[in-house]
């Protein structure tokens, strides 16, 4: 808020990105697969932390604001991309926690902790936000074990899409693309305490994660 009193136009230009992109995610044709599962652990009671790699996010966002109503959390890197970020996934209905693991991480990572045992429902970006592709760092799994989650991988996939030149090669559908956003199974990582069990879990969940990330 203080920096949109500040700077009103910054805010200007990033509530019109918001639309834009709300404009353009519109016209994709998005086929869901897989939601039912973890929606009916998170219904139950359970808790739940959706794991997407930094390539294929902005094919999601779309969708995910149809689960504002859970009042979930994201974390978000303290950067001028990262504020981008943060307003579209604020007027998306989603908390936007401001930290990374090179920047207010510690704290980010206990503030996600306390809102995610609260709604039940939080994402996070595995290899974001500055990589390298398709290694997953830490944080996911020490969200999901101190929060007592399960972590539910998503990825999407579209039949007609172009590919930045960054470092995660950055995927964004073209109009009209037919879209796919599939849900994995729901993995439970709180077995075992020690800093084995915990690198066996995170392997586990790259080994997993990794054969998506290419369509």
């Amino acid at each position: 808020m203080l920096k949109e009193y500040r700077y009103p136009l910054i805010g200007l230009i990033q509530n019109s990105l918001y639309y834009l992109v709300r404009c353009y995610s519109r016209t994709f044709r998005v086929q869901i697969e897989n939601e039912k599962p973890w929606m009916d652990h998170l219904e139950g009671g359970g808790r739940v932390l959706l794991c997407g790699w930094h390539q294929q996010f902005f094919a999601a966002i779309y969708h995910f604001k149809t689960y504002a109503v859970y009042h979930p959390s994201l974390m978000i890197s303290r950067s001028r991309d990262g504020d981008i970020i943060a307003r579209i996934a604020e007027k998306s209905g989603w908390l936007a926690v401001r930290g990374s693991s090179s920047r207010s991480g510690g704290r980010a990572l206990r503030e996600m902790v306390e809102r995610l045992e609260i709604s039940g429902l939080a994402a996070h970006i595995v290899d974001g936000p500055r990589g390298p592709a398709g290694v997953i760092k830490a944080g996911a799994l020490s969200l999901a074990r101190s929060a007592g989650a399960v972590i539910v991988p998503f990825y999407t996939c579209s039949d007609r899409t172009l590919y930045f030149q960054s470092w995660d090669r950055f995927m964004l559908p073209k109009p009209f693309a037919k879209v796919r956003l599939r849900f994995g199974d729901l993995l439970d990582v709180t077995a075992g305490e020690d800093d084995e069990a915990f690198e066996e879990h995170r392997l586990h969940l790259q080994q997993i994660m990794l054969p998506n990330l290419v369509c």
